[in-house]
């Protein structure tokens, strides 16, 4: 089972709440609201996507639903050569999950981004890859900076608590020595609850390097690709495993 979360951002408080889950069991794709939805619902008037009128239904189909799918490149496109590139993932890779996975599918139009959760790679480490997130408000020498990054560079995470939209906000910044500490983005705030508990039981860690670095005409969201990994904590820990993931108790469709 392939399972990838999808994201709303309120366009006043900017901030980003896990609204519902996509799976693919190899066969049927599904679509089901998760509790995050309800809570977006009270909290900032989260309204039901379009696609999905239903928050306590579960929306099957043996195509990936209009809404993913018009989120993909055609890979007849003379450029999606070089959108695989900016992923960091094969031309030759054709999952759909991976690719949403991957790119979080973002468009102007709408105020959602799809992402995976985190995993445990072969060594027992916690890692991600995420696009760096609020680049487009950054100062021009910031966007410069970036441009300069190569892979492999260290970025240190910090806490912006005096951050306006978010007091969790996690900022990114570059590790270069003689002041050389540009703001370079944000961590996704999907990834601030899991952030803050490695920080609190992973001695030296989580590290966050550059992945790639994508020049025009790559998007400000596809600019800059980065890794985060760290131990994996004892005691139970599981990414994903809050409230808001949870599935709403649903009803499954008749066939």
């Amino acid at each position: 089972m392939k399972t990838l979360f999808v994201a709303w951002q309120d366009p006043r408080s900017r901030r980003w709440t896990p609204i519902a889950r996509l799976t693919h069991d190899g066969t049927v794709y599904r679509f089901q609201y998760t509790s995050g939805a309800e809570r977006a619902r009270r909290e900032y008037g989260f309204v039901p996507l379009q696609s999905f009128p239903a928050l306590e239904e579960a929306y099957e189909s043996s195509d990936l639903f209009p809404l993913f799918s018009n989120r993909l490149p055609n890979s007849n496109r003379p450029d999606y050569s070089d959108y695989v590139q900016w992923l960091g993932v094969t031309v030759d890779e054709r999952d759909p999950i991976i690719l949403l996975g991957r790119s979080g599918g973002r468009r102007m139009t709408d105020a959602l981004e799809v992402f995976p959760c985190p995993d445990m790679d072969e060594r027992g480490e916690y890692h991600v890859r995420f696009f760096s997130h609020g680049i487009s408000h950054l100062p021009e020498d910031s966007k410069t900076r970036i441009s300069k990054l190569s892979p492999g560079d260290r970025l240190l995470l910090f806490h912006d608590f005096q951050n306006p939209h978010d007091p969790f906000a996690l900022g990114l910044r570059t590790a270069g020595d003689n002041g050389d500490r540009h703001l370079v983005g944000y961590c996704p705030s999907y990834l601030l609850r899991d952030a803050f508990e490695l920080i609190k039981d992973c001695p030296f860690s989580p590290v966050v390097t550059v992945e790639r670095v994508n020049a025009e005409p790559a998007p400000l969201q596809m600019r800059l690709l980065c890794k985060l990994t760290s131990c994996w904590p004892e005691g139970g820990f599981v990414p994903c495993s809050s409230d808001d993931y949870q599935p709403i108790v649903v009803t499954v469709p008749a066939n």
